[in-house]
C-alpha cells in the first residue's frame, strides 16, 4: 500500500548528496529552526505538495540510466518528520536495485526513526553542535537526538557521513572543533566528514517570509578558517570533504 508524503522539491541530477549522480527528494517538514537555515520555507509541514509513494517512485525510474551508479537521496527539512512515507519510498528503491542516503539531522526520537535508519544505505548525518547549549542556541532543540542517532548506526554498523556547518564566531572555533574531531573517532561507522562553510545565500527566504534574519551580521568563513577546520579533522585521522562556497547550494544547509 502506498504511503501520502509532502514533497517540497526535488533535484534530478545532483552530485553533492551522497556518492554519484543521484535523484535527490526534498521533504517538507522540520523539527529544528536553525538560525542559518537556507530553505524555512520547508518548516511547515503542510507547505509542500502531497505526493504519493509508488508515484514518486515511478517518476525517479524515470532517471535510472542517469543514476544508477549513484542513487536516490531523501533530504528535506528534516525527513524522519514522515518515517512512514521515507520506509515506503525507499523500501521500494531498494527493491530496484538504487542505492539510498537519507540525509537528517537525527532531530526525531528513535522511537521512529529507527526502521528509517534500518533500511537505508547511507546515513547524511548534520552534527549541529556536540556543545549542546550551543545546538539549543543555534536550532531551538538539544542535539540528544542527533548523537543517539549516531550511536544507534554504530551499533548496527550503518554507513555515515557527518556533515557540519562551519559558522564563524559559533560553530567554527577551534577548541569546538577539536572536541567534535575527538568524540567522532570513536566512531568506526564513520566513512568521512562533510565541513559545510556558512553563507547566506538563503536570507531573501527569510525576508520573503518576513522572519528576523539573526545572522545577517555573521561573515563567511575565510580560506585560513576554513584550512583550520580542515587540519584539526585530519589530524586526528578523519577522512575530510570540504565543500566550496562554489559548490553549494541553497537546498543543502538547514
Amino acid at each position: 500500500m502506498s504511503v501520502i508524503g509532502s514533497v517540497h522539491s526535488v533535484e534530478s541530477l545532483g552530485t553533492l548528496d551522497g556518492p554519484g549522480l543521484r535523484y535527490v527528494v526534498f521533504l517538507q517538514g522540520c523539527s529544528l529552526r536553525c538560525r542559518y537555515c537556507h530553505n524555512p520555507d520547508t518548516w511547515n509541514e503542510k507547505g509542500g505538495k502531497p505526493t504519493v509513494s509508488e508515484d514518486l517512485v515511478k517518476e525517479i525510474l524515470g532517471y535510472r540510466n542517469f543514476i544508477t551508479k549513484g542513487g536516490v537521496t531523501i533530504s528535506g527539512g528534516e525527513p524522519l518528520k514522515q518515517p512512514d512515507f521515507v520506509l515506503d519510498v525507499i523500501t521500494r528503491l531498494k527493491k530496484e536495485g538504487l542505492h539510498t542516503a537519507l540525509d537528517t539531522a537525527g532531530s526525531v526520537p528513535l522511537t521512529l526513526s529507527k526502521p528509517v535508519l534500518d533500511a537505508a544505505d547511507l546515513i547524511l548525518l548534520d552534527i549541529k553542535s556536540l556543545d549542546d547549549r550551543m545546538c539549543f542556541s543555534l536550532t531551538g532543540m538539544s542535539n540528544a537526538h542527533t548523537l543517539s542517532t549516531l550511536a544507534y548506526c554504530q551499533s548496527i554498523g550503518k554507513k555515515v557521513w557527518i556533515r557540519h556547518v562551519l559558522v564563524p564566531g559559533w560553530t567554527l572555533d577551534e577548541h569546538l572543533l577539536r572536541d567534535l574531531a575527538r568524540f567522532l573517532t570513536a566512531f568506526s561507522c564513520i566513512e568521512q566528514i562533510e565541513l559545510l562553510p556558512y553563507h547566506r545565500m538563503g536570507q531573501y527566504k527569510w525576508e520573503q517570509l518576513k522572519l528576523h534574519y539573526s545572522f545577517k551580521d555573521v561573515s563567511e568563513p575565510d580560506a585560513r578558517q576554513l584550512a583550520m577546520a580542515r587540519s584539526v579533522f585530519e589530524e586526528e585521522g578523519l577522512k575530510v570533504l570540504m565543500t566550496s562556497l562554489g559548490e553549494e547550494k541553497e537546498s543543502k544547509v538547514g
